[in-house]
């Protein structure tokens, strides 16, 4: 009987641990949120990118929208973003990202939770979905970061890195610069992902706010795929480098 419960314990100690942990971050985070009265609830929507791209191949329109809901210290996130071109024969892809978030530092969140993407075209749609890890805040010097990884339900793993700045010129007249990379740990041909650097983005917009939640936009964007990517991008006779001139909303509720 003894030798039966040891065993038992053995076989089931890693489950018992975690469930520990997990009762006492709750308990903390319910004793931490009830000192800190962070009770009351309020929400925001950015729509950073509504724009149309003049490409060099098909023109396209471009979105990348978030929004949160919550307190100080625990916010649910929504993010979508995504691309389709504007000939008759629409292809394109899309992302949908809900995520928990917690502060953990002064202007840093982080974020937790799943994503879905789906890509559309001529052929045959195609969806994968991911579970996310991220973190997002302002760093020293107004540096908007914005990196995640992600884990497919087919066990691949992937990250992203987001980081922009704003120059003021005026009160009302601000460049953005940003930058985005991809990148995988695995070969995904199904989604034309190659293994190491997928791709880099690079964009700068200049708006001017009509006011602080309605400004249009300027802006040139480049982008290249690099290594296993380019090469399956090559063979589904796509570009691997593209460079366009943007013309857009920035648009916050």
């Amino acid at each position: 009987m003894e030798n039966s419960v040891i065993k038992t314990f053995e076989r089931n100690k890693v489950a018992l641990l975690g469930s520990a942990l997990l009762v006492a971050l709750l308990l903390q985070t319910h004793s931490a949120s009830a000192q800190v009265m962070d009770t009351e609830r309020y929400g925001s929507i950015l729509a950073d990118q509504l724009e149309f791209r003049k490409n060099q191949g098909t023109d396209t329109f471009k979105w990348d929208v978030q929004g949160w809901y919550g307190g100080d210290y625990n916010k649910l996130w929504v993010k979508t973003e995504g691309e389709t071109t504007l000939s008759s024969n629409r292809s394109g892809n899309a992302e949908v990202q809900v995520l928990y978030s917690k502060l953990i530092a002064p202007f840093f969140d982080l974020q937790i939770g799943a994503r879905y993407d789906r890509t559309f075209g001529p052929g045959p749609d195609m969806s994968r979905s991911f579970a996310v890890l991220g973190i997002q805040g302002l760093a020293p010097y107004w540096f908007e970061l914005e990196p995640a990884l992600f884990l497919s339900e087919n066990g691949d793993v992937s990250g992203r890195f987001v980081g922009s700045y704003d120059w003021l010129f005026t009160q009302r007249l601000i460049a953005q610069g940003r930058l985005e990379s991809n990148f995988a740990l695995q070969e995904v041909p199904k989604f034309g992902v190659g293994s190491g650097i997928n791709d880099v983005g690079a964009g700068l917009r200049l708006r001017y706010e009509v006011t602080r939640e309605f400004a249009p936009y300027v802006g040139v964007s480049w982008s290249r795929k690099f290594g296993g990517s380019a090469n399956f991008a090559r063979a589904g006779g796509e570009r691997i480098e593209n460079t366009s001139l943007n013309l857009g909303i920035r648009w916050r509720f």
